[in-house]
């Protein structure tokens, strides 16, 4: 027996002895061609890695399929042309690490995000990335060569179209630089023929990994008025026109300096009735958070598919509870599910999140929230609201975060905001909404009804995040929009 139990401990030693070797960390040799670049590089190195069988020019993250791209995020500094990096793809990774991946054929490629903006918007003008390449996994090193880089392609502006850099003397002085507030002003056809008379003015705030340069396509068949498409993208993410500890007064800078210089330069209303709002996802919370703070200011504002607008329920947990959710896990102990499309759950809160720290701490969306809402760390930077790994929820952070609950400020101040509010507040979501922000939505309808607000709250049945806008509700937007500024005129279009 004794002889039994020896064989036996041998053999599961050399069955550890074999998983170990074949566990072995997956390492790439980077390097970069002369031809692209002359001087030392820095940045995000990101490495992508995927069996799909369809030969690919360019690899990405898959949110509809988390698991079918591996990712593997490094800061580099220095890289030069001859003197390749070693890289363990193990030490930073998603879904897992490179070295838990099957055995089979895969896909892999490299890329250098320059500007630490890859989180936010993707590959852009400026990074440089490696030609695609297979290889067979488990593999010993790789080396891939930075060999191409992504040009710049240069911007087109309509005659009706004007793009704004102003810059901000309260945003400069809290950053200690030069700090600007791009926007792109989109002018009605016939501003140049009717030179005294002014226009409504839409201020438009874009998604999250927008700016203001989707203003360039023009404002579509609307009624005549001037549309300024605002730019809330800043090294932290999407900084929502909210004054914070960490972005600055961005909002107070909106209201005091940006938009009393626009209508310096231009013929816009000038007043509460003709100033408007319209957002739609992180736009949609921006837009809405920039009305119940300058209440007297703007005549309305149209949000849709805000982030989330009451905080028991941030695309899943609930921030208010005490002791505190965990970020990741409901009560039940099963996942949070983010990203659902087509009556599907594609991706849960807990990948999204790891995802976003492999690709880059700069510019993500929990990122982004975070430099809105949180304290400012020991560190300077932007206090967690969760652990990344485990999902552990900080109540310090979260009840720092209390003071930016949509919800909480009305049913708060609403003696207050109440009155000023009145026929200014319009929301539309879909019931089918890709991140679950319609769920948000119910919590602040139900405070509203509550407090007896006229607010209009719609669900589209059946919508989501991206087919909302569908069958014609911008132009309805558009048109409510008007008859607020105009309400004795017929909207003429453009």
């Amino acid at each position: 027996m004794l002889k039994n139990f020896r064989f036996f401990f041998l053999m599961i030693f050399a069955l550890f002895s074999i998983s170990a070797v074949s566990a072995q960390p997956v390492r790439f040799k980077i390097n970069v061609d002369s031809s692209v670049a002359k001087e030392p590089l820095a940045g995000r190195l990101l490495i992508f890695m995927t069996n799909n069988p369809k030969p690919l020019e360019m690899l990405a993250p898959d949110f509809t399929n988390p698991a079918a791209v591996y990712i593997s995020g490094t800061e580099i500094t220095n890289l030069e042309a001859g003197k390749p990096l070693e890289i363990n793809a193990d030490e930073l990774s998603f879904p897992a690490k490179f070295s838990a991946a099957p055995s089979g054929e895969y896909q892999v490629m490299a890329l250098l995000d320059v500007n630490h903006s890859y989180t936010y918007d993707g590959a852009k003008a400026g990074d440089f990335y490696s030609k695609v390449v297979k290889v067979s996994m488990p593999a010993g090193e790789t080396e891939l060569t930075l060999s191409k880089v992504i040009e710049d392609k240069p911007l087109v502006v309509p005659g009706n179209v004007k793009i704004i850099e102003f810059e901000s003397p309260m945003l400069s002085a809290f950053w200690g630089r030069p700090i600007k507030m791009p926007a792109t002003v989109v002018l009605p056809p016939d501003y140049n023929k009717e030179t005294s008379q002014k226009y409504p003015t839409v201020f438009s705030i874009h998604g999250y990994g927008g700016n203001h340069l989707r203003g360039l396509g023009g404002a579509g068949k609307h009624p005549e008025m001037i549309y300024v498409y605002l730019n809330a993208n800043n090294s932290f993410g999407h900084h929502v026109f909210a004054d914070s500890a960490n972005n600055g007064p961005w909002g107070t800078a909106l209201v005091k300096e940006l938009i009393p210089y626009l209508e310096k330069q231009f013929r816009m209303d000038a007043r509460a009735s003709g100033r408007f709002l319209a957002g739609h996802s992180s736009g949609g919370w921006s837009t809405l958070w920039v009305m119940i703070t300058h209440p007297d200011f703007f005549g309305g504002t149209w949000s849709t598919s805000p982030d989330p607008v009451d905080f028991r329920s941030f695309t899943g947990p609930d921030l208010t509870k005490y002791p505190p959710q965990n970020a990741y896990f409901g009560d039940d102990k099963k996942e949070y599910n983010l990203v659902r499309f087509g009556g599907k759950e594609l991706m849960s809160v807990r990948q999204y999140a790891q995802q976003e720290r492999v690709l880059g701490y700069y510019g993500g969306q929990f990122a982004s929230f975070e430099a809105v809402f949180s304290p400012k760390g020991f560190d300077g930077q932007p206090m967690r609201i969760f652990d990344r790994e485990t999902g552990r929820i900080d109540q310090f952070v979260a009840k720092s975060w209390e003071k930016y609950d949509i919800s909480r400020v009305l049913r708060e101040n609403w003696t207050t905001l109440g009155p000023k509010l009145k026929g200014k507040l319009h929301i539309v979501v879909g019931t089918a909404d890709t991140f679950h922000l319609d769920e948000a939505v119910r919590l602040l309808d139900a405070e509203l009804k509550k407090l007896g607000s006229d607010a209009r709250i719609e669900y589209l049945e059946g919508r989501d995040h991206f087919n909302l806008y569908e069958g014609g509700l911008s132009d309805r937007i558009a048109g409510e929009m008007y008859q607020v500024a105009r309400p004795n005129a017929k909207a003429a279009t453009n």
